[in-house]
């Protein structure tokens, strides 16, 4: 077995093998993924992957991590465009579909899902309940919802075709795209529409 003798920052060899593991993770889980795999992809051996992570476990940790912290700063939530929220994690979505299943796959192993903190004040489910409350308070949105419900909603709808066990779910056609991503939208803005 012939590993890259290239010479590597610790951070490029830390960020290859994330990239390997989140590759052998998404398709298999904790329990079905191998770190000798994960090694040889990375061009790396098992003994300076467990020198940088420990053990797989923490490996598996490292990688929802970087995914959570990757994904939420690629959305946003704004109080005056809720449903183009629902909109950008469709985008997500069908753009890296290994984040939604490291998530499962850390629901499935029992992990708490923590997303990472803004700042040392407020977390990411904070700052986007406070949107919520603005959008209410500003009238985009029906003020009779709970915000966290609305949020958990939000996403449901978003991912309602990541997470569809339908043969079709998956398509790369930009029609079908495109139109599932319209409908997410629609119906996001009926969910939050201010009763007339």
């Amino acid at each position: 077995m012939a590993y890259d003798l290239s010479v590597r920052t610790t951070s490029e060899l830390r960020e290859t093998i994330l990239g390997a593991a989140r590759s052998e993770f998404a398709q298999y889980g904790l329990a079905g993924a191998r770190i000798d795999r994960i090694a040889k992809a990375a061009g790396a051996s098992k003994e300076r992957l467990y020198a940088h992570f420990g053990d797989k476990e923490s490996l598996f940790r490292s990688v929802v991590a970087a995914d959570a912290a990757e994904f939420f700063a690629a959305v946003t939530l704004r109080p005056d465009a809720v449903p183009d929220f629902v909109g950008e994690i469709y985008d997500l979505a069908c753009r890296r579909p290994e984040h939604l299943r490291m998530i499962t796959w850390a629901n499935l192993e029992g992990f708490t899902l923590d997303p990472p903190p803004i700042d040392d004040r407020e977390s990411v489910v904070a700052r986007d309940i406070g949107t919520i409350e603005a959008a209410q308070a500003a009238g985009y949105v029906d003020a009779s919802w709970r915000p966290m419900d609305l949020l958990v909603l939000l996403f449901g709808v978003a991912l309602a075709w990541a997470q569809s066990p339908h043969p079709d779910a998956v398509s790369a056609d930009p029609a079908i795209k495109a139109a599932r991503r319209a409908a997410a939208v629609e119906a996001a803005r009926r969910i939050v529409a201010t009763p007339t």
